[in-house]
């Protein structure tokens, strides 16, 4: 007997409306595959620089999309994506979501879930390279995210971004991050 997983997605939200996302995206069982953090800074190892690239090359193959505020930590990942009007064709990933009485569903091409599953795809192809592990699991499967609604929203989760290293000890990674971390990340950082 197979469990359905609950979706975490805002139901009949259309994820590709244009507008700005905060994206968190977790390792499998939570293992610190990106680096370290020293003195409340996080040190890229070479799996956190993949990350990093894969982040800035989406930047070229999802113009006119914008890439904003990052931060790769020892086991997740923090991003803004902001998805603009598409004038021009770009990159895309059709990826199955599930098969439905011989019919298959796929995530909606230019869509915010689509998007992650490709980065997803390309950082976890590389890693298991560099690691010679193939077919081995990086990520948690979903991940979260957050309708950024307003610049009050946008500035709170930017300072969640820059700050989240300087918290790392405190952080705890099992409560949704905006929700129940922002303000003491935000405090912190600015002291």
């Amino acid at each position: 007997m197979s469990r359905r997983r609950k979706s975490i997605r805002l139901p009949e939200y259309d994820y590709s409306t244009p507008g700005a996302y905060f994206i968190t995206i977790v390792t499998h069982q939570r293992e610190r595959l990106f680096g370290e953090i020293v003195d409340g800074e996080m040190r890229l190892n070479n799996a956190g620089k993949i990350i990093q690239e894969e982040w800035i090359r989406s930047r070229k193959i999802r113009a006119p999309w914008e890439f904003n505020d990052y931060i790769v930590m020892p086991d997740h990942f923090h991003g803004i994506v902001e998805i603009c009007e598409m004038d021009t064709v770009g990159a895309h990933s059709c990826a199955p979501l599930r098969k439905m009485k011989g019919q298959r569903l796929y995530r909606q091409p230019r869509s915010l879930g689509s998007f992650v599953a490709g980065f997803k795809a390309a950082c976890t192809t590389r890693i298991n390279i560099l690691r010679i592990s193939p077919g081995q699991s990086i990520w948690q499967r979903n991940y979260y995210e957050h309708v950024i609604r307003d610049d009050n929203d946008l500035d709170a989760i930017t300072a969640y971004i820059s700050g989240n290293p300087s918290c790392w000890k405190t952080d705890d990674p099992f409560q949704t991050p905006i929700r129940f971390n922002t303000r003491r990340i935000i405090t912190s950082h600015k002291s």
